[in-house]
């Protein structure tokens, strides 16, 4: 029996060691991306007056050196700052959320028997247009204005009872491209008379917090669609048809587009002055002609070109398709050279001259050269394949390496251990036990 404890010592170890090696690795998560809204913005909004008021807190205040609570930004790939309001980025899979994390008892504020917050039953917001009505303990205000400036105000009455345990922490919405702009509207009272806890009058203020802040998402990427089939036009790609633009859920891009028409006088194209301006979501483009399109993210400095032929002119396909000017295919179809469906083009002799399908995105600003494959662009609904970090992979295959290695070498030593042991061990006289009847 005195040889089993290290023998359970080792099977211990090479159970753990598979548990880290058998198991998915997971990637250390990093600190949550958090980003405080509205930190210096409470004011004494006076008393009935509409929340209108901006008075500075002053050290008679009931308000005084404490704060009611933390609003926060978080789960952007980005922050950045413009004309003095947040904008966060957000790329697919972000789920950008504003929080409020409470600090106070609201019928205890500050650790004061006396301050708590009151019932706020005729409470209107003049700024936000907020009609007059009980706004209970606490009003919150969000107003969303979209691309098309449309606004829409949601109110949450009741909300900070609702949150009425310290440190209570609740996440108010998820939030989509657009600007927004947040109040909390709440009124504190304090006894002005208390005789032997008997409180008959109090005194009342009104307070606010508030901030603004927009949402955008943060690639640069349009997405062509052939007006009669619906289906997606990737970079350099050729239709008869037309095309319609469709930004996706990406409203604040900014979007040029020019048409070249092939000169009759010469074996080249010549732009369209009449054709060459700021475009638009849902735009429509039929006319035959090689257009390029340009759009631009002024947040990130991204920039994506793609460029579409519409119509059934082979020599302008090609040169969409291939980047070859109209002159150099003019001369390859003099010799024999033929042109294929997706607009390459094979010479009499010498290798084919691909079609250079791409998705015209440039990550780090600037025009999307040609002769780059990058694959197919994102869908429509902004869903592009999602790559893991390289930091993650080196780190999971290490940590899978590392696991396997260990077990080999558990398994290897208690192999030999135990061999060593039943070597060592003198042999047992075999014995047969006498049974009476």
């Amino acid at each position: 029996m005195k040889n089993s404890r290290p023998h359970r010592k080792l099977m211990m170890a090479f159970l753990m060691a598979s548990v880290v090696a058998l198991s998915p690795a997971t990637p250390a998560l990093a600190e949550d991306t958090k980003y405080q809204l509205g930190e210096d913005s409470l004011v004494n909004a006076g008393k009935d007056s509409g929340f209108s008021k901006t008075d500075a807190i002053h050290k008679d205040d009931m308000h005084w050196n404490w704060k009611l609570g933390d609003f926060y930004l978080s789960d952007f790939t980005r922050a950045i700052e413009e004309d003095g309001t947040p904008v966060f980025l957000k790329n697919v899979g972000d789920e950008v959320a504003l929080w409020f994390a409470l600090e106070q008892d609201i019928d205890r504020l500050n650790g004061d028997d006396s301050l708590s917050i009151a019932e706020d039953e005729d409470g209107w917001d003049q700024r936000l247009q907020v009609a007059q009505q009980n706004f209970g303990r606490g009003m919150l205000i969000v107003k969303h204005t979209d691309s098309s400036n449309e606004s829409k105000t949601t109110v949450h009455r009741d909300f900070l009872a609702s949150e009425a345990s310290v440190a209570a922490e609740t996440q108010i919405g998820l939030f989509e491209e657009g600007d927004y702009e947040v109040a909390l509207d709440y009124e504190i009272k304090k006894p002005s008379v208390n005789v032997f806890g008997w409180k008959p009058v109090h005194k009342y203020a009104n307070y606010q917090i508030a901030f603004k802040f927009s949402v955008r998402n943060g690639n640069s990427m349009v997405f062509p669609f052939d007006v009669k089939t619906g289906e997606e036009l990737i970079n350099a790609a050729a239709t008869p048809n037309g095309f319609r633009l469709d930004l996706a859920k990406s409203k604040y891009l900014d979007i040029d587009i020019r048409r070249e028409v092939l000169n009759a006088g010469s074996s080249g194209l010549i732009e369209d002055t009449r054709f060459n301006k700021p475009a638009k979501d849902g735009n429509e483009y039929t006319d035959e002609g090689t257009y390029t399109i340009t759009v631009s993210n002024r947040y990130t400095d991204q920039v994506t070109v793609k460029t579409i032929y519409v119509g059934t002119n082979e020599v302008l396909k090609a040169h969409a398709a291939t980047g070859q000017s109209i002159s150099s295919i003019n001369s390859l179809l003099a010799a024999g050279a033929t042109i294929a469906k997706d607009g390459s083009i094979s010479p009499v002799s010498g290798p084919a001259i691909e079609a250079e399908f791409d998705n015209g995105e440039h990550p780090e600003g600037g025009v999307h050269g040609r002769g780059t494959n990058e694959g197919q662009s994102e869908t429509a609904s902004g869903q592009g394949e999602s790559e893991a970090p390289t930091s993650w992979l080196s780190s999971e295959a290490l940590l899978t390496g590392a696991g396997l290695t260990l077990v080999v070498v558990l398994t290897t030593a208690f192999a030999v251990r135990q061999r060593k042991q039943r070597s060592s061990e003198p042999t047992q006289p075999r014995t047969t036990e006498n049974h009476q009847p």
